[in-house]
């Protein structure tokens, strides 16, 4: 537990925003140079302008730790994540996993990694052992011991034995995750990458899944990263926990630690839900605003905008 499995150093990332169609630069720059704005700069900046994904953050992952990312949508959890398996290059700063660098040294990386996302995809016509099996190739692996391994670990994650042979599209949203997670275990990583595990699963599942985790750490140590939204799991399997908010690193503690952080209520000890929406709840309610009213002076623009092209086109539909 002394040596570090993830280092990640005053990485930043961002993402150019989507470019918008020509007639809504036109209809802000507009209605910005009626406000009095000079030039249509500033407005096609906004539109434009990179959004930081990531905003040099620092932090470090000690083996065989179960590290929780919290953080609301948007907060660059998943970027994080694809960062640390080689899916995306930062723009700034440096990750290291296990002392080797994504961005020069990715096939090494690739080998002691795995990661399972909310998205995870399947060739849905087959089952989850052909899938599976398929899979474990990919990872120079086979055998009758593989079979065995897939059988073991889908049983243990709470799939019926009869499904493990039926084709992935008849499964459910929920069975069909717990097989990515089984693939992810198949190649038994040195670092797994949980990017919300458990989202669709129904609370008994919740847990089976959440019982696997902690005894890979247990019997295993594998160190996982898990990024969640349920506050009750980070804080169950969670050793440290990094709140992100707007791409930056706002909180980083044990949850025991976090929930000092937070004000008691009628005598009671914060919950790390308490803590998030402490942390982050003012901030949110401030996007809302700056986003309602954005929206309502877009509508506002567009409104103008048509009265304006009617009084200009009626004296032509009078003739």
């Amino acid at each position: 537990m002394s040596e570090n499995a993830i280092i990640v150093n005053q990485v930043i990332k961002r993402f150019g925003k989507a470019k918008q169609n020509n007639w809504v630069k036109n209809l802000i720059n507009r209605k910005a140079k009626s406000n009095g704005h000079n030039g249509s700069k500033p407005a096609e900046e906004e539109i434009n302008g990179p959004v930081m994904a990531l905003d040099t953050v620092s932090f470090e992952i000690k083996q065989g730790e179960i590290f929780g990312v919290l953080g609301p949508n948007g907060s660059g959890k998943s970027t994080l994540i694809r960062l640390m398996s080689t899916l995306l290059l930062p723009d700034d700063g440096q990750i290291l996993v296990m002392g080797l660098d994504p961005v020069h040294q990715p096939i090494e990386v690739q080998r002691m990694i795995n990661r399972v996302s909310v998205e995870a995809s399947f060739f849905k016509k087959l089952s989850p052992m052909e899938n599976l099996i398929y899979g474990a190739r990919l990872y120079g692996m086979g055998g009758k011991e593989i079979r065995q391994r897939v059988v073991k670990i889908l049983t243990r994650l709470g799939l019926e034995k009869r499904n493990i042979f039926n084709p992935m599209e008849e499964m459910s949203r929920g069975m069909q995750q717990k097989v990515a997670i089984a693939r992810a275990l198949l190649s038994r990583p040195k670092i797994l990458l949980l990017d919300e595990p458990t989202t669709g699963l129904d609370p008994v599942s919740k847990r089976e899944v959440q019982a696997v985790v902690n005894e890979l750490k247990e019997h295993e140590g594998t160190t996982i990263l898990l990024t969640t939204h349920d506050m009750m799991e980070a804080e169950i399997l969670c050793d440290r926990v990094a709140i992100l908010h707007k791409g930056k690193l706002i909180a980083l503690d044990t949850p025991e630690a976090l929930k000092e952080l937070a004000p008691r209520l009628n005598g009671h000890k914060p919950s790390l839900e308490d803590v998030f929406i402490h942390l982050t709840g003012d901030k949110l309610k401030e996007e809302e605003k700056e986003d309602i009213e954005s929206a309502q002076a877009m509508v506002h623009a567009i409104t103008n905008t048509e009265e304006t092209v009617e009084e200009e086109l009626q004296p032509a539909l009078e003739q």
